[in-house]
């Protein structure tokens, strides 16, 4: 039997699997708001990095605001169980990194894993969208997930000079870490 289908024969339990998709993303956008705003509070030494988190938490309160109307126009609406979980645990992960001597360094290889998780999301939301008859929500989609590509992009061209730069703030004794 062949695993994959067409729009027109999605089903129930494939537009259910699509609404929780679209949560999930919910959540993990909500995830990444307080680790943007945690770690915004505590740069000090890297206004680069600080300019490309406030764009991108704009980009982000954007991309919540976009799966909110997906998510309406499905019928449904977030799960606040799974948006208050994982705030908490952006909290959380934010929190750990403070501790870190290297947090800056720790925060962008964080930040450019997660950035590749929400990619990941955004390509399965799109595919489940045509799959499941929704196609009217790729536009949608791939808007978020060009931000999280560019922000990706932006993030990897950023690691050498970050690391070099963080490396010199360390050895003329100024604050490094954040």
């Amino acid at each position: 039997m062949d695993a994959t289908m067409d729009a027109g024969t999605a089903g129930r339990a494939a537009t259910q699997a699509y609404v929780m998709g679209l949560q999930n993303a919910h959540a993990l956008e909500k995830q990444a708001t307080q680790l943007l705003r945690r770690q915004i509070e505590r740069l000090e030494s890297y206004p680069e990095v600080e300019a490309l988190l406030r764009r991108h938490l704009e980009e982000t309160e954007g991309q919540i605001d976009r799966l909110d109307g997906l998510l309406t126009e499905m019928g449904s609406g977030p799960s606040a169980v799974k948006d208050m979980a994982t705030m908490f645990t952006g909290n959380l992960a934010a929190v750990a990194h403070a501790v870190m001597p290297d947090e800056v360094v720790k925060n962008h290889f964080a930040n450019a894993a997660f950035e590749a998780f929400e990619i990941t999301t955004y390509e399965s939301l799109i595919a489940m969208a045509e799959a499941t008859g929704h196609g009217v929500h790729v536009p949608v989609l791939e808007a978020s997930l060009d931000e999280e590509v560019a922000t990706e992009e932006t993030l990897q061209g950023m690691t050498a000079a970050l690391s070099r730069k963080y490396l010199s703030l360390l050895e003329a004794g100024g604050t490094a870490k954040r």
